[in-house]
């Protein structure tokens, strides 16, 4: 009977052994991938174009004469000269020549808008590995860039964020001057959405690009527009709205349809409110 009890203790601890191995080899799994489960970057730019006229600004790096930074700029068909800026900042598992990503810069061109769409580090063949302060610098850059070079007040400058983009945008607006910010399938925090993902790991002490934009959206000082599908199944709707509750006036909500990736595709009413939103604050005719 003695030996029996002191089998199963060891087949027990074994087992405990095996088990705190196991979570901890988990743990240590989503550290190394993090990068590479948030951002999920690296394929090349490819092939695809805008259909419009547009612009490419490249920066490069004395060392390697590789480009570090890259942005497409389309004006405005007719006066561009006096229509705003829009900086379209676009998601994970993308790069600026994505489909739909070249599909939001026409549409918004389509308003009456100028666009520039930075690429970020480590997308689309460009150098670096993406970081959240990485990105935040790349946005900056990109703002600098009107600023300075093209001599744009911040009066006609909106700042467009999709998906991850979108927390990007938020920590852009919350330490720049901008006339507007819209926000499509934003989530309040990534450590949020990792959370829920992984319901069983600390995921707050494991993260490294928290992207907390609920944490910021109170610094925002220019209206906001937020689009969102309740069929979202990559950012929860719930998510959007709890960050619309933590933003200050003026704001507005937007239910759109199409999920998360296809909304600006597929719901006609998407880029119509997009008008609407900028016309009611003066920034459309």
């Amino acid at each position: 009977m003695k030996t029996t009890r002191i089998t199963a203790r060891r087949v027990l601890m074994g087992v405990l052994l095996l088990a705190v191995l196991l979570y901890g080899g988990a743990m240590v799994w989503l550290v190394t991938n993090e990068t590479r489960l948030v951002f999920q970057a690296g394929a090349p730019l490819g092939d695809r174009r805008p259909a419009q006229p547009y612009e490419q600004l490249d920066q490069v790096m004395e060392a390697d004469h590789q480009p570090n930074a890259l942005a497409w700029l389309m004006p405005a068909a007719t006066t561009p000269e006096r229509q705003p800026w829009v900086i379209f900042l676009h998601g994970n598992a993308s790069n600026i020549a994505g489909r739909l990503n070249i599909l939001h810069c026409e549409r918004l061109r389509s308003l009456g808008l100028n666009v520039m769409a930075p690429e970020y580090r480590g997308y689309g063949g460009l150098g670096g590995a993406p970081t959240e302060s990485g990105l935040a610098e790349d946005a900056r850059r990109a703002y600098d860039a009107l600023r300075r070079e093209k001599k744009i007040e911040p009066s006609r400058i909106i700042i467009y964020g999709w998906s991850l983009g979108s927390a990007v945008a938020v920590n852009l607006a919350s330490r720049v001057d901008e006339a507007a910010v819209i926000l499509e399938g934003a989530p309040s925090s990534i450590v949020a959405i990792g959370q829920q993902r992984y319901p069983y790991f600390p995921i707050r002490w494991l993260v490294r690009n928290p992207f907390e934009s609920i944490a910021r959206i109170d610094k925002i000082g220019s209206p906001v527009l937020f689009l969102h599908s309740p069929e979202d199944a990559v950012i929860p709707f719930a998510e959007g709205r709890r960050l619309f509750d933590a933003a200050p006036e003026p704001k507005q909500f937007v239910e759109v349809s199409g999920g998360h990736v296809y909304a600006a595709e597929k719901d006609p009413r998407f880029f119509p409110a997009i008008r609407a939103f900028l016309q009611a604050h003066q920034l459309l005719p």
